[in-house]
């Protein structure tokens, strides 16, 4: 079969709003040039579109015309390494989604230690931070808290008592499991995240592993996060103001 024939019979069989690059295609490297021609005609014929360089997606068609995918899928070639996730979406855009924050960011932050994001999604620039560990699919999402928890002096038009709120909500959910890890990554994260998840689970009914948050920080330090007694009431104890 020829490339294009093959190429076409590939993108046919994926789902709409699907992200994909020149790997996903099952082509040999040897077959690239004649790809990258056969992928130029599909764009005319408004079959994909272009995402950045080497990165393409297969639009999704509704009742109100064409959709674009996700940031999360927009980003997700970046976020994966040979199946695997090595990175994620954090910053303001994650904290948009989050529900901390209305402001929608101009440039995307992704989050890994293996490998330096920097791209462009349309007219926003994509650039990259270095995580605190290691990044899985198994913890990603405790990341993003622990990130939340890091920024919570700086994240744009924060409603405080909201945002303790939505962060708590989040933790209390998790299994003991996933809180132990948790507080296992918290120990990377500069002290005020620290500080800031102890006073959190400190409400909580599960208390467990709180002492080493509570070791790994100097008693003589103040974090000021500007949060009042009422939204958190055990913030005190943890030193925070």
């Amino acid at each position: 079969m020829k490339v294009a024939g093959k190429i076409e019979r590939k993108i046919n069989r994926m789902q709409e709003g699907t992200t994909f690059k020149y790997q996903q295609l099952g082509i040999d490297q040897s077959e690239y040039r004649a790809a990258a021609k056969a992928i130029e005609r599909l764009i005319k014929k408004g079959m994909i579109r272009r995402v950045s360089t080497g990165v393409f997606y297969k639009p999704k068609q509704s009742a109100f015309g064409e959709l674009r995918p996700r940031e999360e899928e927009l980003l997700k070639p970046y976020l994966f390494q040979d199946g695997k996730r090595i990175a994620y979406i954090t910053g303001v855009s994650l904290y948009n989604r989050m529900g901390l924050t209305t402001q929608v960011p101009n440039t995307i932050k992704v989050a890994s230690r293996v490998k330096r994001v920097i791209t462009k999604i349309g007219k926003t620039q994509v650039k990259p931070v270095k995580s605190y560990v290691d990044v899985t699919n198994e913890n990603y999402y405790l990341l993003e808290i622990l990130d939340a928890l890091k920024d919570f002096k700086i994240i744009p038009d924060l409603d405080k008592k909201s945002a303790i709120a939505i962060i708590r909500n989040k933790i209390c959910k998790l299994s003991e499991n996933d809180q132990s890890k948790m507080i296992r990554y918290a120990l990377k994260y500069p002290p005020r995240a620290t500080a800031l998840l102890g006073a959190i689970l400190e409400l909580s009914k599960k208390k467990n592993g709180l002492e080493s948050l509570r070791t790994n920080l100097n008693p003589l330090t103040t974090y000021t996060l500007g949060i009042k007694k009422e939204t958190l009431p055990t913030a005190a104890e943890w030193n925070i103001s």
